[in-house]
């Protein structure tokens, strides 16, 4: 990896797959990362025939050419995070994973897509067990939400224990966010060194979003891309969410899709 003393904008290697809505995906990390201050250096896993309300179908982008984009970023640029997204087959995680042990130095932040937000399921069982043995293991912040949660931690019976049992499978810092849950507002849970850091609860928004996780996901590295420590990092990308997610629009005839640079049109 090159070093560049003279970037102001910290660069985040991110593995996504595409959404021609703009809602997720590599274009929700591109603006989230941007909106941060650091500058997304975007890995294509899928193409995602999908809209507002749904996946239609996916197609995963030939491994061989995963790790070319990846290996083309990092020998030319001063990588500073690693953001995961959609994933698309057993193949794509174990590339990838090869890929990551060889900078084990970058902090990596593991958002575990498994299904679309409107429901759509995107990763089976073989590749859930292959994200515990071998994404998460290397996984800075993981950033699940409660349903994924639960299927990544399938041998606990409440999410304090899925929060351990992620933890023991390697990841540093667990962020279990609360939107699908039966609550007034929306608690998102950090778990970190084996016990409960910290709940930070937002107002429950009136809207279903398109988005949300590849927000958050993506604004904590563009964060720690900066040097800010993941505490700090996960409390500053969860406030930046919610208002992305407040000043949010419906472009569509589904979901609403994030302002990510609301703050570019506060009046």
């Amino acid at each position: 990896m090159t070093t560049n003393p003279q970037s102001t904008h910290p660069v985040v290697l991110v593995f996504a797959g595409n959404d021609p809505t703009g809602g997720a995906g590599i274009t929700a990390d591109i603006e989230a990362i941007a909106s941060v201050g650091g500058h997304a250096a975007p890995v294509i896993t899928s193409i995602v025939p999908q809209d507002t309300s749904g996946i239609k179908n996916y197609e995963c982008v030939d491994h061989t050419l995963i790790i070319e984009q990846a290996r083309a970023v990092l020998e030319d640029m001063p990588v500073s995070a690693i953001k995961i997204g959609m994933l698309g087959s057993l193949t794509n995680i174990e590339v990838i994973h090869s890929l990551l042990v060889e900078h084990p130095t970058l902090p990596v932040v593991l958002d575990p897509v498994l299904a679309s937000g409107a429901g759509n399921s995107l990763a089976d069982d073989v590749m859930i067990d292959a994200m515990r043995d071998l994404l998460l293991p290397i996984t800075t912040v993981l950033t699940p939400n409660s349903l994924e949660a639960r299927k990544l931690a399938h041998q606990s019976d409440d999410l304090d224990a899925c929060a351990q049992e992620l933890l023991s499978l390697g990841s540093e810092f667990v962020l279990i966010t609360g939107t699908h849950e039966d609550t007034n507002d929306v608690v998102n849970t950090l778990y970190s060194d084996r016990r409960k850091l910290q709940e930070q609860k937002w107002q429950r928004l009136p809207n279903s979003y398109h988005g949300s996780g590849c927000t958050l996901a993506s604004s904590i590295a563009g964060l720690l891309a900066q040097g800010m420590e993941p505490v700090s990092a996960i409390h500053e990308a969860q406030r930046y969410t919610w208002e992305s997610l407040k000043h949010g629009y419906r472009a569509g005839m589904g979901q609403h899709l994030p302002d990510r640079f609301y703050w570019v049109n506060k009046k």
